[in-house]
């Protein structure tokens, strides 16, 4: 029987009490099992985190002594228990380490995604469908008007860029994922990366994960017209403003972070419209949860054949 209150949220976030910890909690927290580390999705300060290898390394990166207490470790298909659940992590296709975090519970399945996308990106793990009863998806892209265009196309863009570009991107995995792209598919472009990147771009190389040609920013090269494009953090891109001969651009899949109409870069790591019905339809779950997100819409397509219900 599927349990209503599998997981729930409450103050720190998404709790489930069967095996009493947090999936990416909000506030610090005594048990958290997390999908991936961006901030949004794993905070400092857990007493006892279960997450992937590139996860904690991330992690530690950006909160050093502060990221958490305990780690354990897991790879991709390898199941532990966290209290009366067992638990197995599925390549999320997002960033590197991301994973979708499978929960068996008195024969029952719940397969949280966190943050997921299905489409090509040859710096992180590839997406893995998976069976579940229960499916408790991102629904960050979750209209029928969220189609994400191919990001080779959009990386193909910068050819017709004949100035330097200031790319503002985020750090973890949207860097990277843009790195590999202009070396593949914009190969005359000589790619800068602001100095808070370098150390998780480290992370993937030393995963195997292989980014192409990329250095360090320095003033000086960036003062030459000669095709660069320097990546840097949103923090930085807010505080260029006024750069002048420079082509401001902002990597999202959010139209609204787009800052030149006549120039856009729509790259988004997350699953859109099309991507969701995919998962939905390969899986066959009893039922659909859904978060981050709207679940309206899906509630609507799948009213006659699937149960789908809003977690917040």
């Amino acid at each position: 029987m599927i349990l209503d209150d599998f997981v729930h949220f409450n103050a720190n976030g998404l709790y489930c009490p069967y095996g009493d910890f947090y999936l990416d909690p909000q506030q610090p927290v005594k048990t958290a099992v997390i999908s991936h580390a961006h901030g949004d999705h794993a905070v400092s300060g857990n007493n006892e985190i279960f997450c992937t290898e590139s996860t904690r390394q991330f992690m530690h990166i950006r909160y050093g002594k502060n990221a958490g207490k305990v780690f354990n470790i897991a790879g991709y298909q390898q199941k532990f228990k966290v209290g009366k659940v067992d638990i197995t992590f599925i390549p999320a296709g997002h960033i590197l380490g991301s994973a979708q975090i499978l929960m068996e519970y008195e024969g029952i399945s719940y397969l949280y995604t966190g943050d997921f996308k299905l489409q090509t990106d040859a710096t992180c793990e590839p997406y893995e469908f998976a069976q579940a009863d229960v499916l408790i998806t991102e629904s960050t892209f979750a209209r029928p008007e969220n189609l994400h265009p191919d990001p080779v196309e959009e990386i193909k863009k910068l050819n017709d860029i004949k100035i330097n570009i200031l790319l503002g991107a985020y750090g973890l995995g949207k860097s990277q994922r843009i790195i590999q792209l202009i070396n593949a598919h914009a190969p005359q472009k000589k790619v800068l990366v602001h100095h808070r990147i370098m150390p998780l771009c480290k992370v993937y190389e030393d995963a195997d994960f292989k980014l192409g040609r990329y250095e360090l920013y320095n003033r000086k090269a960036m003062k030459q017209q000669d095709e660069y494009v320097y990546i840097v953090p949103p923090f930085t891109f807010d505080s260029y403003f006024n750069a002048v001969g420079v082509k401001r651009l902002f990597a999202s899949g959010w139209q609204h972070l787009q800052v030149n109409s006549q120039d856009t870069l729509v790259i988004s790591d997350h699953a859109d419209w099309n991507d969701i019905l995919l998962v939905i339809e390969r899986m066959q779950p009893k039922q659909v949860w859904t978060l981050h997100g709207e679940g309206k819409y899906l509630a609507t397509h799948f009213r006659n054949s699937i149960f789908v219900k809003t977690l917040g």
